[in-house]
């Protein structure tokens, strides 16, 4: 997928990478000529990220964060300092599945971004494997997926929020300000929504009070869907790209989105593996709560990215249309005034910001 994030770098770069990380003596000798000793890995829709073969013969990873004067959502900032951390924490637990890093560079000096090489893990993403497999063994893999999700989740954290600034007790204050900060974005770009912006507000502020029932903190993904789970000889072998990871609700976990909205994939063999066999009527909530915020991410992403397909903006603008009806019990007419009314003390909590902007409440 390509995107304005993907900070591609020359032959050339990549070598001076190569030399900063390894030394001289593992810069490849073909640098001058073709560049078979590095190839874009391009099943990330963010970072760009590279196989590069050593001098030597091995094989490593190099990821390169966006450039810093490109744009990005306001929870993608600093996004790769998450990841990193998240990758410290996760190698505490289960290191078996998170690769080694070898070198991280801050400086911005060649490539204007933070990068970092690591180990170069041999497998394929189960999101390509998947196409291969017969019912039976997806079936398998994803009762797999669920039940490790369920050991990252058992991590416990001290607070809420993202792995680099855990810092609320409420659960609901981070929530709210994630769904905010999303709204935001796609208000600076005018993002169609398929509804007004202020009723997605609203349905939010309808239905926080079930998030109080969240009180400890625990380890989250986030985005552990197929193409982030690597898979050799039908073992999960590595986890990959953990720039959303933070401490929340493990309910907010992709695995559970489908059994809500059934668009984000069948649920079944992810929850059978996890240990849960039915949610109540409080978890359900919260789990349609967070099938918004994705899609409303997932709807306001195209417009950051400079994609040129509509095909993700179409797929979730229905996917928020969705979400706001099932949060709403099917009737969004219903609420009428109430949804308005929701809108406006949501909209004076934020500080105006959809004033600002121009944005009307309806119902």
């Amino acid at each position: 997928m390509d995107s304005v994030t993907k900070n591609r770098q020359d032959a050339g770069v990549l070598a001076a990478m190569v030399e900063r990380a390894y030394g001289a003596a593992a810069v490849p000798r073909s640098v001058g000529g073709p560049s078979g000793w590095c190839t874009e890995l391009g099943n990330g829709w963010f970072n760009v990220a590279y196989r590069i073969r050593l001098r030597d013969g091995r094989d490593v990873a190099l990821k390169i964060a966006p450039p810093s004067d490109v744009e990005v959502l306001t929870h993608e900032r600093d996004a790769m300092e998450v990841e990193l951390a998240a990758m410290d924490v996760l190698r505490s637990h289960v290191p078996d599945l998170v690769p080694r890093i070898d070198h991280v560079d801050r400086t911005h000096d060649l490539a204007n971004a933070t990068w970092f090489f690591m180990e170069f893990v041999e497998g394929s993403d189960l999101g390509v494997l998947s196409s291969r497999l017969s019912f039976g063994e997806r079936e398998r893999q994803l009762e797999n997926v669920g039940r490790l999700n369920r050991r990252l989740n058992d991590i416990p954290g001290e607070s809420f929020g993202r792995i680099v600034e855990a810092t609320s007790g409420s659960w609901r204050t981070v929530f709210v300000t994630m769904v905010e900060d999303v709204l935001s974005d796609g208000e600076r770009r005018a993002v169609d929504l398929g509804l007004p912006y202020d009723v997605v507000r609203a349905t939010v502020a309808r239905h926080a009070s079930v998030l109080d029932d969240v009180v400890t903190p625990r380890f989250v993904e986030r985005d552990l869907w197929d193409s982030n789970v690597m898979v050799r000889d039908g073992r999960i072998v590595a986890l990959i790209d953990h720039e959303r990871a933070m401490y929340a609700d493990p309910l907010m976990e992709y695995g559970f989105i489908g059994s809500q909205l059934p668009a984000f994939g069948h649920s079944s063999a992810f929850l059978r593996g996890y240990g849960t066999s039915s949610l109540s009527k409080g978890e359900a909530l919260r789990v349609r709560l967070y099938g918004l915020h994705l899609a409303v991410t997932m709807a306001v992403e195209p417009a950051y990215r400079g994609h040129t397909d509509a095909r993700q903006h179409e797929f979730a603008v229905g996917q928020v249309r969705a979400a706001v009806d099932l949060l709403n019990r099917g009737s969004l007419a219903r609420y009428g005034a109430g949804i308005t009314e929701a809108a406006r003390r949501a909209r004076t909590r934020a500080g105006g910001v959809a004033r600002r902007l121009g944005a009307t409440a309806d119902s």
